[in-house]
Protein backbone atom coordinates (compact mmCIF):
# COMPACT_ATOMS: atom_id res chain seq x y z
CA UNK A 1 0.00 0.00 0.00
CA UNK A 2 1.45 3.43 -0.99
CA UNK A 3 2.28 5.60 1.87
CA UNK A 4 0.99 8.91 2.16
CA UNK A 5 4.02 10.74 1.25
CA UNK A 6 3.70 8.21 -2.10
CA UNK A 7 0.22 9.22 -2.97
CA UNK A 8 0.86 12.66 -2.86
CA UNK A 9 3.63 12.52 -5.17
CA UNK A 10 0.87 10.80 -6.98
CA UNK A 11 -1.43 12.68 -7.10
CA UNK A 12 0.86 15.67 -8.17
CA UNK A 13 2.13 14.24 -11.22
CA UNK A 14 -1.36 13.66 -12.59
CA UNK A 15 -2.62 17.29 -11.80
CA UNK A 16 1.05 19.86 -11.90
CA UNK A 17 1.64 19.08 -15.52
CA UNK A 18 -0.13 22.08 -16.76
CA UNK A 19 0.77 24.24 -14.08
CA UNK A 20 4.40 23.29 -14.98
CA UNK A 21 3.80 24.50 -18.89
CA UNK A 22 2.95 28.00 -17.29
CA UNK A 23 5.32 28.21 -14.35
CA UNK A 24 7.89 30.93 -14.79
CA UNK A 25 10.84 29.37 -12.67
CA UNK A 26 11.19 26.62 -14.58
CA UNK A 27 12.49 28.22 -17.42
CA UNK A 28 16.21 28.32 -17.72
CA UNK A 29 18.17 31.40 -17.05
CA UNK A 30 20.02 32.96 -20.62
CA UNK A 31 21.57 36.61 -19.68
CA UNK A 32 25.16 36.39 -18.15
CA UNK A 33 24.93 37.48 -14.41
CA UNK A 34 21.07 37.32 -14.41
CA UNK A 35 19.86 37.90 -10.46
CA UNK A 36 16.43 37.88 -10.81
CA UNK A 37 13.86 35.85 -9.49
CA UNK A 38 14.37 32.96 -11.87
CA UNK A 39 18.36 32.68 -12.13
CA UNK A 40 19.54 33.51 -8.14
CA UNK A 41 18.39 35.37 -5.26
CA UNK A 42 14.99 35.34 -3.37
CA UNK A 43 12.50 33.76 -5.90
CA UNK A 44 10.25 33.43 -2.88
CA UNK A 45 6.32 33.49 -2.90
CA UNK A 46 6.03 35.79 -0.18
CA UNK A 47 6.04 33.26 2.51
CA UNK A 48 7.40 34.01 6.32
CA UNK A 49 8.60 31.42 8.10
CA UNK A 50 10.43 32.06 11.83
CA UNK A 51 11.90 29.11 13.05
CA UNK A 52 12.18 28.66 16.93
CA UNK A 53 14.43 27.68 19.52
CA UNK A 54 16.28 25.10 17.72
CA UNK A 55 20.20 25.21 17.21
CA UNK A 56 21.81 26.62 14.06
CA UNK A 57 24.82 24.56 12.85
CA UNK A 58 26.49 26.43 9.81
CA UNK A 59 30.60 25.10 9.05
CA UNK A 60 31.79 27.48 11.01
CA UNK A 61 29.91 27.56 14.02
CA UNK A 62 26.80 26.13 15.77
CA UNK A 63 24.79 28.59 18.31
CA UNK A 64 20.92 28.93 20.10
CA UNK A 65 19.15 30.48 17.48
CA UNK A 66 16.08 31.48 15.49
CA UNK A 67 15.66 31.92 12.44
CA UNK A 68 13.47 34.20 10.15
CA UNK A 69 12.80 34.29 6.81
CA UNK A 70 10.87 36.01 4.21
CA UNK A 71 10.52 35.85 0.00
CA UNK A 72 12.81 33.10 0.19
CA UNK A 73 15.73 34.50 2.25
CA UNK A 74 17.21 34.29 5.52
CA UNK A 75 16.87 37.70 6.69
CA UNK A 76 17.77 37.04 10.30
CA UNK A 77 19.69 34.85 12.58
CA UNK A 78 19.72 35.50 16.14
CA UNK A 79 17.96 34.71 19.12
CA UNK A 80 14.49 35.35 20.44
CA UNK A 81 13.27 36.94 17.25
CA UNK A 82 9.66 37.95 17.92
CA UNK A 83 7.09 37.20 16.06
CA UNK A 84 6.02 40.31 14.42
CA UNK A 85 2.14 39.19 13.08
CA UNK A 86 -0.04 36.48 12.37
CA UNK A 87 1.30 35.94 9.22
CA UNK A 88 4.27 34.84 10.12
CA UNK A 89 4.50 30.97 10.43
CA UNK A 90 6.57 30.04 13.63
CA UNK A 91 8.13 26.48 13.34
CA UNK A 92 9.37 24.84 16.54
CA UNK A 93 12.61 23.37 16.40
CA UNK A 94 13.44 23.19 19.96
CA UNK A 95 15.73 19.84 20.74
CA UNK A 96 16.73 20.18 17.02
CA UNK A 97 19.75 21.14 14.36
CA UNK A 98 18.55 23.96 12.29
CA UNK A 99 21.57 23.39 9.08
CA UNK A 100 21.40 24.31 5.56
CA UNK A 101 20.01 21.72 3.37
CA UNK A 102 22.45 19.32 1.19
CA UNK A 103 23.92 19.69 -1.68
CA UNK A 104 24.71 17.09 -3.70
CA UNK A 105 28.04 17.50 -5.98
CA UNK A 106 27.21 14.24 -7.98
CA UNK A 107 24.07 13.40 -9.75
CA UNK A 108 23.08 11.66 -12.99
CA UNK A 109 19.13 12.23 -13.66
CA UNK A 110 17.11 11.34 -16.72
CA UNK A 111 20.62 10.26 -18.11
CA UNK A 112 20.79 8.23 -21.43
CA UNK A 113 23.65 5.23 -20.35
CA UNK A 114 23.96 1.65 -21.40
CA UNK A 115 21.25 1.53 -23.83
CA UNK A 116 19.19 2.60 -21.54
CA UNK A 117 17.98 5.92 -19.14
CA UNK A 118 17.98 6.36 -15.27
CA UNK A 119 14.41 5.60 -13.92
CA UNK A 120 14.72 9.13 -11.83
CA UNK A 121 14.26 12.32 -13.55
CA UNK A 122 14.51 15.87 -12.25
CA UNK A 123 10.92 15.47 -10.75
CA UNK A 124 11.34 12.28 -8.96
CA UNK A 125 14.69 12.46 -8.50
CA UNK A 126 14.13 16.29 -6.76
CA UNK A 127 11.49 14.79 -4.89
CA UNK A 128 13.49 11.65 -3.33
CA UNK A 129 16.16 14.49 -2.73
CA UNK A 130 13.83 16.55 -0.41
CA UNK A 131 12.40 14.31 1.28
CA UNK A 132 15.81 13.25 2.17
CA UNK A 133 17.23 17.09 3.06
CA UNK A 134 18.96 17.58 0.25
CA UNK A 135 17.80 21.20 -1.47
CA UNK A 136 20.30 21.61 -4.26
CA UNK A 137 22.33 19.30 -6.68
CA UNK A 138 24.92 19.60 -9.79
CA UNK A 139 23.97 16.90 -12.62
CA UNK A 140 26.18 15.68 -15.15
CA UNK A 141 25.08 17.36 -18.91
CA UNK A 142 25.74 14.73 -21.29
CA UNK A 143 26.96 16.22 -24.78
CA UNK A 144 25.07 14.89 -27.87
CA UNK A 145 27.58 13.38 -30.48
CA UNK A 146 30.94 15.37 -28.31
CA UNK A 147 28.44 18.57 -29.09
CA UNK A 148 28.32 20.33 -25.91
CA UNK A 149 25.28 23.08 -27.09
CA UNK A 150 23.06 20.25 -28.16
CA UNK A 151 23.65 18.47 -24.84
CA UNK A 152 22.93 21.74 -22.68
CA UNK A 153 19.38 22.07 -24.97
CA UNK A 154 18.25 18.38 -24.08
CA UNK A 155 19.40 19.09 -20.43
CA UNK A 156 17.33 22.10 -20.21
CA UNK A 157 14.23 20.63 -21.60
CA UNK A 158 14.68 17.65 -19.05
CA UNK A 159 15.00 19.80 -15.99
CA UNK A 160 11.72 21.44 -17.12
CA UNK A 161 9.84 19.17 -14.61
CA UNK A 162 12.84 20.43 -11.55
CA UNK A 163 11.50 20.67 -8.45
CA UNK A 164 14.54 22.40 -6.54
CA UNK A 165 17.76 24.24 -7.65
CA UNK A 166 19.97 22.43 -9.37
CA UNK A 167 23.20 23.35 -11.39
CA UNK A 168 25.01 22.03 -14.00
CA UNK A 169 28.70 20.27 -15.05
CA UNK A 170 29.76 19.67 -18.73
CA UNK A 171 31.31 16.30 -19.57
CA UNK A 172 34.03 16.29 -22.30
CA UNK A 173 33.51 13.54 -24.66
CA UNK A 174 36.06 14.70 -27.53
CA UNK A 175 38.36 17.48 -28.61
CA UNK A 176 38.50 19.95 -31.42
CA UNK A 177 38.69 23.46 -31.82
CA UNK A 178 34.76 23.82 -31.55
CA UNK A 179 34.23 21.92 -28.02
CA UNK A 180 36.99 24.32 -26.72
CA UNK A 181 34.28 26.74 -28.42
CA UNK A 182 31.95 25.68 -26.56
CA UNK A 183 33.39 25.37 -23.67
CA UNK A 184 34.30 28.82 -23.19
CA UNK A 185 30.02 29.83 -24.10
CA UNK A 186 29.29 27.32 -21.12
CA UNK A 187 31.17 29.26 -18.95
CA UNK A 188 30.67 32.61 -19.91
CA UNK A 189 27.18 32.33 -20.53
CA UNK A 190 25.63 29.31 -19.22
CA UNK A 191 26.84 29.34 -15.41
CA UNK A 192 29.08 26.18 -15.61
CA UNK A 193 31.83 25.87 -14.18
CA UNK A 194 33.11 22.28 -14.18
CA UNK A 195 33.94 19.67 -16.57
CA UNK A 196 34.34 16.27 -16.24
CA UNK A 197 36.85 13.73 -17.80
CA UNK A 198 35.94 9.74 -18.04
CA UNK A 199 39.39 7.93 -17.83
CA UNK A 200 36.96 4.44 -18.03
CA UNK A 201 34.01 3.26 -20.45
CA UNK A 202 36.22 2.67 -23.45
CA UNK A 203 34.45 2.91 -26.54
CA UNK A 204 32.32 5.55 -25.45
CA UNK A 205 32.99 8.24 -22.97
CA UNK A 206 36.58 7.67 -22.78
CA UNK A 207 39.04 10.43 -23.20
CA UNK A 208 42.89 9.96 -23.79
CA UNK A 209 45.57 11.83 -22.30
CA UNK A 210 45.93 14.02 -25.10
CA UNK A 211 42.51 15.28 -25.21
CA UNK A 212 42.62 15.42 -20.99
CA UNK A 213 45.91 17.23 -21.27
CA UNK A 214 44.41 20.00 -23.64
CA UNK A 215 40.79 19.89 -21.90
CA UNK A 216 42.95 20.79 -18.27
CA UNK A 217 44.90 23.26 -20.18
CA UNK A 218 41.13 24.91 -21.06
CA UNK A 219 39.80 24.67 -17.86
CA UNK A 220 42.67 26.51 -16.43
CA UNK A 221 42.29 29.31 -18.81
CA UNK A 222 38.51 29.35 -17.96
CA UNK A 223 38.99 29.23 -14.61
CA UNK A 224 36.46 26.40 -14.40
CA UNK A 225 37.39 23.14 -12.70
CA UNK A 226 38.50 20.19 -13.94
CA UNK A 227 37.03 16.93 -12.88
CA UNK A 228 37.85 13.11 -13.92
CA UNK A 229 36.14 10.03 -13.52
CA UNK A 230 39.57 7.60 -12.73
CA UNK A 231 39.78 4.22 -13.63
CA UNK A 232 41.91 3.17 -16.50
CA UNK A 233 39.66 2.10 -19.24
CA UNK A 234 42.04 0.22 -21.53
CA UNK A 235 43.09 -2.04 -18.33
CA UNK A 236 39.39 -2.30 -17.25
CA UNK A 237 38.17 -3.27 -20.67
CA UNK A 238 41.41 -6.19 -20.58
CA UNK A 239 40.06 -7.39 -17.12
CA UNK A 240 36.80 -7.64 -18.70
CA UNK A 241 38.51 -9.71 -20.93
CA UNK A 242 40.35 -11.74 -18.75
CA UNK A 243 36.77 -12.11 -16.38
CA UNK A 244 35.11 -14.12 -19.49
CA UNK A 245 37.94 -16.06 -20.21
CA UNK A 246 37.55 -17.99 -16.69
CA UNK A 247 34.02 -17.90 -16.89
CA UNK A 248 32.98 -15.25 -14.84
CA UNK A 249 29.98 -13.40 -16.32
CA UNK A 250 27.88 -12.56 -12.77
CA UNK A 251 27.94 -9.09 -10.98
CA UNK A 252 31.02 -10.42 -9.08
CA UNK A 253 32.91 -10.21 -12.42
CA UNK A 254 32.19 -6.35 -12.92
CA UNK A 255 34.37 -5.50 -9.38
CA UNK A 256 36.84 -8.09 -10.44
CA UNK A 257 37.53 -6.80 -14.06
CA UNK A 258 38.17 -3.37 -12.24
CA UNK A 259 40.36 -3.41 -8.86
CA UNK A 260 41.22 -0.89 -6.94
CA UNK A 261 45.03 -0.73 -8.94
CA UNK A 262 43.13 0.42 -11.69
CA UNK A 263 41.27 3.55 -10.01
CA UNK A 264 44.41 4.21 -8.12
CA UNK A 265 46.55 4.33 -11.13
CA UNK A 266 44.30 6.59 -13.51
CA UNK A 267 43.57 8.97 -10.02
CA UNK A 268 47.67 9.54 -9.90
CA UNK A 269 47.71 10.23 -13.87
CA UNK A 270 45.21 12.50 -13.51
CA UNK A 271 46.68 14.41 -10.52
CA UNK A 272 50.49 14.53 -12.53
CA UNK A 273 48.69 15.54 -15.61
CA UNK A 274 47.14 18.47 -13.20
CA UNK A 275 50.21 19.35 -11.19
CA UNK A 276 52.50 19.45 -15.38
CA UNK A 277 49.16 21.94 -16.10
CA UNK A 278 49.04 23.69 -12.66
CA UNK A 279 45.16 23.59 -12.64
CA UNK A 280 43.24 22.32 -9.42
CA UNK A 281 41.89 18.92 -10.10
CA UNK A 282 38.13 17.15 -8.56
CA UNK A 283 38.41 13.36 -8.50
CA UNK A 284 34.56 12.27 -8.47
CA UNK A 285 33.28 9.37 -6.74
CA UNK A 286 36.97 8.02 -4.65
CA UNK A 287 36.24 4.47 -3.77
CA UNK A 288 39.34 3.15 -2.74
CA UNK A 289 42.15 3.19 -0.86
CA UNK A 290 44.58 3.19 -3.39
CA UNK A 291 43.02 6.54 -5.04
CA UNK A 292 42.34 7.96 -1.99
CA UNK A 293 46.13 7.78 -1.14
CA UNK A 294 46.95 9.04 -4.00
CA UNK A 295 45.23 12.08 -3.04
CA UNK A 296 46.67 12.13 0.35
CA UNK A 297 50.15 12.77 -1.40
CA UNK A 298 49.10 15.39 -3.64
CA UNK A 299 48.00 17.40 -1.03
CA UNK A 300 50.90 16.96 1.45
CA UNK A 301 52.90 18.83 -1.79
CA UNK A 302 50.61 21.65 -1.87
CA UNK A 303 48.73 20.54 -5.27
CA UNK A 304 44.79 22.04 -5.45
CA UNK A 305 43.01 18.41 -5.14
CA UNK A 306 39.49 17.58 -4.41
CA UNK A 307 38.63 14.35 -3.31
CA UNK A 308 34.94 13.28 -3.47
CA UNK A 309 33.65 10.05 -2.08
CA UNK A 310 30.18 8.67 -2.34
CA UNK A 311 27.50 7.07 0.22
CA UNK A 312 27.89 3.77 -1.45
CA UNK A 313 31.60 3.95 -0.93
CA UNK A 314 31.48 5.18 2.62
CA UNK A 315 29.20 2.27 4.29
CA UNK A 316 28.59 -0.28 2.03
CA UNK A 317 30.86 -3.17 0.74
CA UNK A 318 31.06 -5.48 -2.29
CA UNK A 319 30.19 -8.87 -0.41
CA UNK A 320 26.33 -8.62 -1.94
CA UNK A 321 27.80 -8.54 -5.56
CA UNK A 322 28.30 -12.59 -4.43
CA UNK A 323 24.82 -12.82 -3.70
CA UNK A 324 23.37 -16.02 -5.39
CA UNK A 325 20.22 -14.03 -6.64
CA UNK A 326 20.85 -11.78 -9.31
CA UNK A 327 18.85 -8.82 -8.76
CA UNK A 328 20.26 -8.82 -5.57
CA UNK A 329 23.84 -8.69 -6.50
CA UNK A 330 22.93 -6.50 -9.69
CA UNK A 331 21.06 -3.45 -8.28
CA UNK A 332 25.56 -2.66 -6.50
CA UNK A 333 26.81 -2.88 -9.77
CA UNK A 334 28.21 0.54 -9.89
CA UNK A 335 31.58 2.29 -11.62
CA UNK A 336 34.37 2.18 -9.56
CA UNK A 337 32.76 -0.97 -8.11
CA UNK A 338 32.14 -0.58 -4.14
CA UNK A 339 35.10 -2.09 -2.72
CA UNK A 340 35.92 -5.40 -0.10
CA UNK A 341 35.24 -4.39 3.23
CA UNK A 342 37.86 -2.02 4.65
CA UNK A 343 38.29 0.84 2.04
CA UNK A 344 34.75 2.16 3.47
CA UNK A 345 36.34 2.65 7.02
CA UNK A 346 39.90 4.30 5.46
CA UNK A 347 37.58 6.22 3.20
CA UNK A 348 35.56 7.49 6.13
CA UNK A 349 39.06 8.72 8.17
CA UNK A 350 40.08 10.65 4.99
CA UNK A 351 36.97 11.99 5.03
CA UNK A 352 36.97 13.00 9.30
CA UNK A 353 40.35 14.47 8.61
CA UNK A 354 40.11 16.41 5.81
CA UNK A 355 42.01 14.37 2.92
CA UNK A 356 38.51 14.28 1.57
CA UNK A 357 36.22 17.15 1.07
CA UNK A 358 33.06 16.06 0.12
CA UNK A 359 30.13 13.70 -0.11
CA UNK A 360 28.12 13.17 -3.28
CA UNK A 361 25.83 10.24 -4.00
CA UNK A 362 26.66 9.60 -7.88
CA UNK A 363 23.04 8.63 -7.78
CA UNK A 364 22.21 6.81 -11.45
CA UNK A 365 19.28 4.60 -10.64
CA UNK A 366 17.64 1.50 -12.99
CA UNK A 367 15.47 -0.15 -11.48
CA UNK A 368 15.89 -4.30 -11.50
CA UNK A 369 14.15 -4.67 -15.02
CA UNK A 370 16.89 -2.68 -16.65
CA UNK A 371 19.86 -4.26 -14.52
CA UNK A 372 18.48 -7.72 -16.07
CA UNK A 373 19.71 -6.57 -19.16
CA UNK A 374 23.28 -7.89 -18.13
CA UNK A 375 21.72 -11.19 -16.66
CA UNK A 376 24.21 -13.30 -18.81
CA UNK A 377 27.03 -10.81 -19.08
CA UNK A 378 28.35 -8.09 -16.19
CA UNK A 379 29.25 -5.77 -19.19
CA UNK A 380 25.62 -5.30 -20.28
CA UNK A 381 24.35 -4.39 -16.37
CA UNK A 382 23.72 -0.67 -16.26
CA UNK A 383 26.04 0.66 -13.32
CA UNK A 384 24.63 2.94 -10.60
CA UNK A 385 23.13 3.20 -7.54
CA UNK A 386 20.82 5.04 -5.44
CA UNK A 387 21.69 7.55 -2.91
CA UNK A 388 20.19 10.81 -3.15
CA UNK A 389 17.53 10.35 -0.40
CA UNK A 390 19.73 8.51 1.89
CA UNK A 391 22.77 10.34 1.73
CA UNK A 392 22.16 13.05 4.56
CA UNK A 393 20.66 10.39 6.78
CA UNK A 394 23.24 7.80 6.43
CA UNK A 395 26.17 10.48 6.82
CA UNK A 396 24.76 11.81 10.34
CA UNK A 397 24.21 8.69 11.49
CA UNK A 398 27.77 7.06 10.70
CA UNK A 399 29.68 9.75 10.96
CA UNK A 400 28.52 12.29 13.86
CA UNK A 401 26.50 9.60 15.51
CA UNK A 402 29.80 7.77 15.84
CA UNK A 403 31.99 10.49 16.87
CA UNK A 404 33.78 10.70 13.36
CA UNK A 405 32.93 14.24 12.60
CA UNK A 406 31.26 17.41 14.49
CA UNK A 407 27.77 18.54 13.80
CA UNK A 408 29.44 21.62 11.85
CA UNK A 409 32.09 19.27 10.09
CA UNK A 410 28.37 17.77 9.21
CA UNK A 411 27.53 20.65 7.52
CA UNK A 412 30.47 21.17 5.77
CA UNK A 413 30.87 18.01 3.66
CA UNK A 414 26.89 18.08 2.96
CA UNK A 415 26.48 21.37 2.17
CA UNK A 416 29.01 24.17 2.42
CA UNK A 417 32.15 23.08 1.06
CA UNK A 418 30.19 21.82 -2.12
CA UNK A 419 29.07 25.83 -1.94
CA UNK A 420 32.41 26.96 -1.91
CA UNK A 421 34.36 24.62 -4.65
CA UNK A 422 31.32 25.99 -6.99
CA UNK A 423 31.37 29.35 -6.32
CA UNK A 424 28.08 29.72 -4.79
CA UNK A 425 28.59 30.69 -0.97
CA UNK A 426 27.16 31.88 0.58
CA UNK A 427 24.04 32.53 -1.46
CA UNK A 428 24.00 28.67 -1.01
CA UNK A 429 25.17 26.10 1.60
CA UNK A 430 24.92 28.76 4.97
CA UNK A 431 22.32 30.20 7.35
CA UNK A 432 23.12 33.68 6.95
CA UNK A 433 21.48 37.05 6.48
CA UNK A 434 20.68 37.10 2.82
CA UNK A 435 21.13 33.33 2.18
CA UNK A 436 18.61 31.39 0.19
CA UNK A 437 16.48 29.74 2.74
CA UNK A 438 17.31 25.94 1.77
CA UNK A 439 17.26 24.52 5.45
CA UNK A 440 17.02 21.72 7.25
CA UNK A 441 15.52 20.32 10.16
CA UNK A 442 17.24 17.79 11.88
CA UNK A 443 15.78 15.68 15.03
CA UNK A 444 18.93 13.92 16.32
CA UNK A 445 16.78 11.84 18.32
CA UNK A 446 14.38 10.05 16.19
CA UNK A 447 15.50 6.96 13.45
CA UNK A 448 15.06 5.63 9.99
CA UNK A 449 14.46 2.61 8.05
CA UNK A 450 15.54 2.83 4.89
CA UNK A 451 13.99 0.94 1.92
CA UNK A 452 12.29 0.28 -1.47
CA UNK A 453 9.00 0.21 -0.39
CA UNK A 454 9.23 3.92 1.50
CA UNK A 455 11.32 5.82 -0.62
CA UNK A 456 10.74 8.37 -3.49
CA UNK A 457 12.83 7.25 -6.17
CA UNK A 458 11.24 5.39 -8.89
CA UNK A 459 13.30 2.44 -8.48
CA UNK A 460 12.02 -0.74 -7.18
CA UNK A 461 15.38 -1.57 -5.88
CA UNK A 462 17.25 0.41 -2.82
CA UNK A 463 21.34 -0.48 -2.08
CA UNK A 464 20.76 0.79 1.79
CA UNK A 465 17.35 -1.76 1.84
CA UNK A 466 16.80 -2.54 5.42
CA UNK A 467 19.45 0.26 6.78
CA UNK A 468 18.39 1.74 9.71
CA UNK A 469 19.73 4.28 11.87
CA UNK A 470 18.99 7.48 13.97
CA UNK A 471 18.98 11.28 13.11
CA UNK A 472 15.59 11.80 11.06
CA UNK A 473 15.07 15.17 8.99
CA UNK A 474 11.60 16.04 10.14
CA UNK A 475 10.50 19.25 7.67
CA UNK A 476 13.10 20.65 4.71
CA UNK A 477 12.44 24.11 3.17
CA UNK A 478 13.45 24.91 -0.25
CA UNK A 479 13.39 28.89 -0.92
CA UNK A 480 11.47 29.70 1.67
CA UNK A 481 8.65 27.26 0.67
CA UNK A 482 8.21 23.76 3.11
CA UNK A 483 8.80 21.06 0.88
CA UNK A 484 8.77 17.95 3.12
CA UNK A 485 7.04 17.85 7.00
CA UNK A 486 5.22 15.18 8.61
CA UNK A 487 6.45 12.86 6.07
CA UNK A 488 4.48 14.43 3.60
CA UNK A 489 5.91 16.19 0.41
CA UNK A 490 4.30 19.57 -1.06
CA UNK A 491 6.31 19.57 -4.39
CA UNK A 492 5.28 20.61 -8.26
CA UNK A 493 7.06 19.70 -11.26
CA UNK A 494 8.48 23.45 -12.91
CA UNK A 495 8.85 25.05 -9.33
CA UNK A 496 12.79 24.55 -9.62
CA UNK A 497 15.35 26.94 -10.76
CA UNK A 498 18.66 26.50 -12.31
CA UNK A 499 21.87 28.27 -10.32
CA UNK A 500 24.51 29.91 -12.00
CA UNK A 501 27.96 28.87 -10.90
CA UNK A 502 30.35 31.51 -11.68
CA UNK A 503 34.31 30.98 -12.42
CA UNK A 504 37.91 31.39 -10.69
CA UNK A 505 36.39 29.64 -7.53
CA UNK A 506 38.58 29.70 -4.14
CA UNK A 507 40.39 26.43 -5.54
CA UNK A 508 42.07 29.35 -8.34
CA UNK A 509 43.57 31.28 -5.85
CA UNK A 510 47.30 31.77 -6.05
CA UNK A 511 47.33 29.64 -9.25
CA UNK A 512 48.93 32.72 -10.84
CA UNK A 513 51.60 33.12 -8.40
CA UNK A 514 52.90 29.31 -8.57
CA UNK A 515 52.92 30.06 -12.39
CA UNK A 516 55.16 32.65 -12.26
CA UNK A 517 57.19 31.21 -9.50
CA UNK A 518 57.40 28.59 -11.90
CA UNK A 519 58.88 30.24 -14.91
CA UNK A 520 61.31 32.33 -12.43
CA UNK A 521 62.77 28.73 -11.61
CA UNK A 522 63.32 27.60 -15.16
CA UNK A 523 66.43 29.76 -15.94
CA UNK A 524 65.91 29.62 -19.08
CA UNK A 525 66.36 30.15 -22.37
CA UNK A 526 70.36 30.60 -21.91
CA UNK A 527 71.38 32.75 -24.29
CA UNK A 528 74.04 30.68 -26.31
CA UNK A 529 76.91 31.88 -28.51
CA UNK A 530 77.16 30.39 -31.66
CA UNK A 531 80.58 29.05 -33.04
CA UNK A 532 81.06 28.95 -36.41
CA UNK A 533 82.08 26.00 -37.77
Amino acid sequence: MATPSRRLLLLLLAVSAAAAASHPAHEFCAAAGAADAGCGGGGGDGTRILIKGGTVVNAHRAEEADVYIEDGVVVAVRPNIPVGDDNVRVIDATGKYVMPGGIDPHTHLAMEFMGTVTIDDFFSGHAAALAGGTTMHIDFVIPVGGNLTAGLESYRQKAAKAAMDYGFHMAITKWNDEVAREMEVMVKEHGINSFKFFMAYKGSLMVTDDLLLQGLQKCKSLGALAMVHAENGDAVAEGQKRMFDLGITGPEGHALSRPPILEGEATARAIRLAKFINTPLYVVHVMSIDAMEEIAKAKREGQRVIGEPVVSGLVLDDSLLWDPDFTIASKYVMSPPIREAGHGKALQAALSSGILQLVGTDHCTFNSTQKAFGSDDFRKIPNGVNGLEERMHIIWDSMVETGKISVTDYVRVTSTECAKIFNIYPRKGAILEGSDADIIILNPERSFVMGAHTHHSRSNTNVYEGRKGKGLVEVTISRGRVVWEDDILNIAPGSGRYVRMPPFGYVFDGIEKSDAAYRASLRAPVQRRVVAA
